[in-house]
């Protein structure tokens, strides 16, 4: 399962290159993703307030805190939010400024394209998101995959939910074949807890790292009916062939929503 948010990003960046003015290029561009909402999305959403070949480009509170919403080539019903101003990837320091925007607050509010695809809502326990660490993307932008849960990895955290606490420890058994340390969020959106932040600050090491490291975010329901969310958290270790490849959580088929 590691290798679907490789095939995922590079499905992308396959469809990015259809999209760019240099129609010909042959060679693998690290920077699709970027140029596309750089050079397209954004100026069409200025210009003529038409996002394509994006499906969203909001820039409310301007370019630097900005995003694109963009349908990923690679299965139904994702979606990947890319930021609108130069952001490599996890371990970029703009992240973790006190000022920085809540990116994955604003992937979890574009959840509704996911719904939209398939044509109707889901529980918040079927919706996820996730980043990879930089050993396993193919993109030097930041990009949140926005996209069902896997249904295997949806039992497990629901039959652990009950031991997730407030703050990073070490999941009570694997999920979906690794190891992650996990922590909860209580509240029907992330606004005021992001996940960056709470990486780089909770668990011991990563800020010096936050390169190796992946997250993925599952909504939940916890007790008395809640709503929140489960926050994963693993570090790539490849003598065990782990990439940290959060996006393997996702089931790009979307099993739960049909």
């Amino acid at each position: 399962m590691r290798t679907l948010s490789i095939i995922s990003c590079s499905a992308v960046a396959a469809a990015v290159w259809l999209l760019l003015p240099s129609r010909a290029a042959q060679a693998y561009d690290p920077n699709a993703l970027w140029k596309l909402v750089h050079e397209q999305c954004v100026p069409n959403q200025l210009e003529r307030n038409d996002p394509k070949p994006c499906a969203e480009v909001n820039l409310q509170n301007g370019a630097e805190q900005g995003y694109a919403v963009l349908k990923d080539l690679h299965g139904a019903t994702q979606y990947l939010l890319i930021p609108t101003q130069r952001i490599v990837g996890i371990e970029s320091p703009e992240l973790l400024a006190p000022d920085a925007a809540n990116y994955f607050a604003d992937a979890w509010n574009a959840r509704g394209f996911v719904e939209k695809a398939l044509g109707h809502a889901l529980p918040i326990d079927a919706l996820s998101l996730a980043v990879n660490s930089k050993l396993a993307r193919t993109q030097n932008q930041l990009h949140i995959h926005i996209d069902c849960i896997r249904p295997d990895v949806r039992a497990t955290l629901i039959k652990l939910r009950s031991g997730i606490g407030d703050g990073w420890a070490p999941l009570a058994e694997p999920v979906g074949g690794h190891g992650y340390w996990a922590m909860r969020v209580i509240g029907p959106t992330l606004d005021g807890h992001d996940p960056f932040k709470l990486l780089a600050q909770g668990v011991p090491g990563a800020r010096a790292d936050m390169q190796l490291h992946t997250l993925a975010v599952v909504g939940m329901r916890f007790a008395d009916d809640a709503p929140g969310f489960v926050i994963l958290q693993d570090r790539a270790d490849v003598l065990h062939f782990d990439f940290g490849a959060g996006a393997r959580l996702q089931d790009h088929d979307c099993t739960l929503g049909r």
